[in-house]
């Protein structure tokens, strides 16, 4: 399964619905990103691919200081799954990937 690209998400949390830009690559034999949203850019941590099953850790600042773990599954060009904030409520996550300048969908070009 390739997760390789620009996904657009969107994150259902308890003060409202977030949206966010996400770029993962391929870095080695594993993965790396970063995420944009709220303002700020904040890099990936721990990222990993098991099949479908994508995890991932990141820190956010705005609108609220989170720590916060995603734990997603890929299908095609869609992903869904959760995001958890410490002990807060599992929020529920979509996301889209970009379709790529080749129009493939699974790409990273812009």
């Amino acid at each position: 399964m390739s997760v390789e690209g620009i996904w657009d998400l969107t994150v259902a949390t308890p003060i409202g619905t977030v949206e966010a830009v996400v770029e993962l690559r391929r870095d080695g034999a594993g993965h790396s990103g970063v995420a944009h949203g709220a303002g700020e850019e904040v890099p990936l941590r721990d990222v990993v691919l098991a099949g479908d099953r994508l995890t991932w850790k990141q820190s956010v600042t705005r609108p609220l200081r989170l720590n916060l773990s995603f734990d997603v599954t890929a299908d095609g060009d869609t992903l869904h799954g959760t995001s958890r904030a410490g002990r807060l409520p599992a929020s529920k996550v979509h996301g889209r990937r970009r379709p790529t300048a080749t129009g493939t969908g699974t790409g990273t070009g812009r």
